[in-house]
């Protein structure tokens, strides 16, 4: 099919169709797209001319070159340099460099990925606000900060909005040990609070991208809350939550466990054979959601989730991929890093 359209767009104009075919194909698969627009001439194979095709983002999925830029490859390292170099951020403030930044791409989920471009976006900021903060460490604690502040303050699920009050305790000592200008992060919270970010939504739909390439997946028998039944359902676990589904071709899911904070191990039950199950520490109920009967979305209220796997070998892996998602995101130790570095005090 591919050729017979490359051919037929040889009587047209064969350059324009096969740019909109790389396009096409970046946003399935970014790696590919830009690996045809090289082939066909349309890129040159440099980090200075694939930053400027992803920099313009002309029909480009916003999810897509944020996966690109966070690839962990030397030249894909080498894009999201030139990428971050393409934005003026000359006596911006920090909270409208950071809306600037956010907006050209969508920050992916990976800690690592994460990392890096925050850390160029700090690097890139202090060069060009020389004088505003004592160190990268500094912006990069601080423009995380800001990101949590946007959540904690228009986040309908977050009851206890921060005041500007704890949101400077928060912030104290950050720089290189010394605090900020109490002015500066007033009038980060104001902005913040009269605007929140605006984050570029995916061209697709964002459950079924989530659950396109889960961590895990598989048929396991659910034991219910109220009523101890069991009923097989479809499990997905992708981006620190378990989803559950009726059937694998529904398109929503009925039930999300959000993985944060919670632990697994194998228990036994006398009705099911190779069980595992989810709890939370201080016999708490674990924050999840599921669709009644009548379709609304209301809150759980499991202290522990329990499942049944078809053999041992499936428990085993299900235990395993689990552990793995809920053990603490390593971004927060990164974080944490540069905070104790950025507080450090000038001896």
């Amino acid at each position: 099919m591919e050729n017979m359209d490359m051919s037929d767009e040889g009587k047209t104009n064969p350059k324009s169709k096969q740019m909109s075919i790389g396009r096409k194909k970046f946003n399935m698969d970014p790696k590919k797209g830009i690996e045809y627009l090289i082939e066909h001439d349309l890129l040159k194979e440099t980090p200075e001319d694939v930053a400027q095709y992803l920099f313009k983002g002309e029909g480009l999925n916003k999810t897509a070159i944020g996966d690109y830029l966070g690839d962990f490859k030397d030249f894909h390292k080498d894009v999201l340099k030139e990428f971050v170099n393409l934005h003026e951020f000359s006596s911006m403030i920090l909270v409208q460099a950071l809306r600037q930044f956010l907006w050209s791409f969508r920050l992916p989920g990976e800690a690592q990925k994460i990392d890096r471009m925050m850390e160029c976006f700090a690097s890139r900021y202090c060069q060009m606000n020389e004088g505003v903060f004592n160190s990268t460490d500094t912006c990069y604690v601080l423009s995380f900060a800001i990101i949590m502040l946007n959540t904690s303050l228009h986040n309908p699920n977050v009851k206890d909005k921060p005041s500007v009050e704890r949101f400077r305790n928060m912030n104290r000592g950050i720089n290189d040990g010394a605090d900020l200008p109490q002015d500066l992060l007033h009038n980060i919270y104001e902005s913040i609070k009269k605007e929140p970010f605006k984050i570029p939504e995916d061209d697709g739909n964002d459950l079924m991208h989530t659950f396109f390439n889960p961590d895990k997946e598989g048929w396991l028998w659910k034991q219910g809350g109220r009523y101890k039944n069991w009923k097989r359902r479809w499990f997905i676990l992708n981006d620190n939550c378990l989803y559950y589904f009726e059937f694998t071709t529904d398109k929503e899911p009925k039930g999300i466990i959000p993985l944060e904070s919670l632990q697994v191990h194998e228990v036994s039950d006398k009705n099911k054979p190779h069980c595992l199950e989810l709890y939370a520490g201080s016999n708490e109920v674990i924050k999840a959601c599921k669709t009644d009967n009548d379709g609304r979305v209301v809150e759980g209220k499991h202290k522990e989730y329990r499942m049944s796997a078809a053999t041992e070998k499936e428990k085993d892996e299900w235990i395993d991929c689990i552990k793995a998602s809920i053990s603490e995101h390593p971004f927060y130790d990164m974080l944490s890093i540069r905070r104790k570095k950025a507080t450090k005090a000038n001896k």
